[in-house]
């Protein structure tokens, strides 16, 4: 297995061994026994679907909730994976929400003294020490500087990193289990999932992380008038302790609270969602959990945003192929829409493009047939990642975030203002996108850095071709083929050829003791006969059923 965490000292090894019989533990607990033995058919990773299925996801997001921070956060990041889960697992994971019940202030306030060096009461001039919000990682307590600023003050929980750490620790271990035994690891990267996985929840460890890309926010959107984004106050934040200007409103999803205000209920969504696609639009950097929790509507219908520990990042590439697949549906063009899902996926074994493009065709097809008032930018993010589950594509995580992100939002904008349809809305977003895409200013420096590749190219080519040619002329040229998929058969081969071994070996073992029984007759054979025939015929009958066993239990 590779490493990828620190080592681990000797003597918290067997507190690794506790964690994993506890997660066990857990599992049985919440009648799911049967994910720690399944090795899952090719499709949504050997979940079931149906009534079943509805009573084994709710059990799932229990035991999730049970076995804490890493779980949770596993669990919010699968309620995406409509390319991986059923309908049912995501409609429950979905539920997740990052509250816990709050840790003792006498805990907290050690964390909090370990990492500036003095208690809150010896810096601030209040601290309150009810917290305002209490997740699994950390807890927020509003106070007051000496100058009179409000400010919220969040303060890491004690021993969740080293619970943390073991957790990431086991889900590597499982990744790549799965990926050796496991249909789904075969057909999914499941590795570099959860690589992906453990830098976001790590990075949600770290507040000095959190708040380089809050001030990152705030120069994004400084010149804005429908975000603001709370400053950072560097001189009181640690990699534990994250201080933050106070920023105050109506929770985004009062509508009472909102109609009281006399606050535009359209206008509050509009900028929810100029929020989202500015982000993922033109700068490429988005806010990963946009929950109804982290925006507060100031009184002229602007948001106030917070909570920068999840962000994602998309670049060039990958958001010209969101416009890619934008314009592919704008235009119902299968055959761009199969480029663009070919350039976005990561796949291990071929794929029909044919086969693809028809699906594709289909769901285009309905798509043009539904009035643009009637379509979800959930949805058909959805349908989309569905068929790419058919053909065996993996959408890239980064791709799977950002969609997570907008269906978030788009849920909440639908629930302030039912009738506001997205992609209606993002039209002119992703024209905008297009034509700065296109314009004299981006354009030419990338023709004039191409222009020198090619130069460079050109000058060098005469003396490259005529190394390659030196080198086919003393036999050095050396060929490597990656041919992973032989390995695949020979493993079968491999487990044929054993049991063809043993099934020999036994028929040889039968026939022997039989001749031996017939042929051979010492004086002394009578007692010591007994004992070998007994055991030969007990170790034929053992081998004997597990050959047969380990035939029906393959179904091959």
């Amino acid at each position: 297995m590779r490493n990828r965490y620190p080592s681990i000292p000797w003597f918290t090894r067997s507190s690794f061994r506790t964690r994993s019989r506890q997660i066990g533990a857990v599992l049985l607990r919440r009648g799911l026994g049967w994910l720690l033995h399944r090795r899952g058919s090719g499709d949504k990773l050997g979940f079931g679907e149906g009534p079943q299925a509805r009573y084994q996801a709710e059990q799932l997001r229990l035991a999730l909730i049970d076995l804490g921070v890493t779980f949770v956060k596993v669990g919010q990041a699968l309620s995406a994976r409509y390319d991986l889960l059923p309908h049912e697992y995501i409609q429950e994971l979905s539920k997740l929400q990052d509250e816990v019940p709050p840790m003792s202030f006498d805990r907290i306030e050690a964390v909090f003294e370990h990492e500036l060096g003095r208690k809150p009461a010896e810096i601030f001039s209040e601290f309150d020490p009810v917290p305002i919000a209490s997740a699994s990682i950390g807890q927020v307590y509003a106070a007051r500087l000496q100058n009179g600023e409000e400010v919220v003050v969040k303060i890491v929980r004690p021993g969740v990193e080293e619970q943390v750490r073991q957790d990431l620790e086991i889900l590597e271990d499982v990744a790549h289990w799965a990926a050796q035994h496991t249909e789904i690891g075969k057909h999914y990267d499941l590795p570099a999932l959860v690589d992906e996985f453990s830098y976001t929840l790590r990075n949600e460890l770290n507040y000095r992380r959190e708040g380089r890309n809050a001030d990152i926010f705030r120069r994004n959107f400084h010149n804005d008038p429908r975000i603001y984004i709370p400053r950072v106050y560097w001189e009181l934040t640690t990699q534990r302790v994250l201080t933050l200007e106070r920023v105050k409103g109506i929770k985004i999803v009062d509508l009472e609270g909102l109609d009281a205000a006399g606050i535009n209920c359209q206008v509050v969504t509009e900028n929810l969602m100029h929020f989202a696609l500015q982000q993922i639009f033109v700068f490429g950097l988005y806010h990963a959990d946009p929950h109804a929790g982290n925006f507060f509507v100031q009184p002229d219908g602007s948001l106030a945003v917070v909570d920068f520990g999840m962000v994602g990042t998309l670049n060039n590439q990958m958001k010209n192929t969101l416009l890619g697949m934008a314009m592919a549906i704008q235009r119902k063009d299968s055959s761009l829409m199969v480029d663009e899902f070919l350039t976005a996926g990561i796949y291990k074994h071929g794929v029909k493009r044919q086969d693809l493009a028809r699906d594709l065709d289909h769901l285009l097809e309905g798509l043009a047939s539904s009035a643009i008032h009637d379509l979800s930018a959930g949805s058909v993010m959805r349908d989309l990642m569905e068929v790419a589950l058919d053909h065996g594509l993996q959408l890239p995580s980064e791709l799977v975030a950002m969609a997570r992100a907008i269906m978030i939002s788009e849920g909440t904008a639908n629930k302030i203002y039912p009738d506001f349809h997205l992609v209606e809305f993002a039209a002119p977003y992703l024209q905008r996108f297009w034509r700065h895409e296109r314009s004299p200013e981006v354009l030419l420096p990338r023709l004039g850095q191409a222009a020198a590749d090619g130069l460079d190219l050109g000058v060098g080519l005469p003396r490259r071709v005529d190394r390659l040619l030196e080198q086919l002329e003393r036999g050095q040229i050396e060929m490597n083929i990656n041919v992973d998929w032989l390995h695949d058969i020979m493993t079968k081969l491999q487990r044929m050829t054993n049991r063809l071994a043993v099934s020999i070996i036994l028929a040889g073992i039968i026939v022997a003791l039989g001749l031996v029984m017939v042929v051979y007759h010492p004086s002394s054979w009578q007692t010591l006969g007994d004992y070998i025939f007994v055991f030969a015929f007990i170790s034929s009958l053992f081998f004997g059923g597990w050959l047969i066993w380990s035939i029906l239990s393959s179904r091959k």
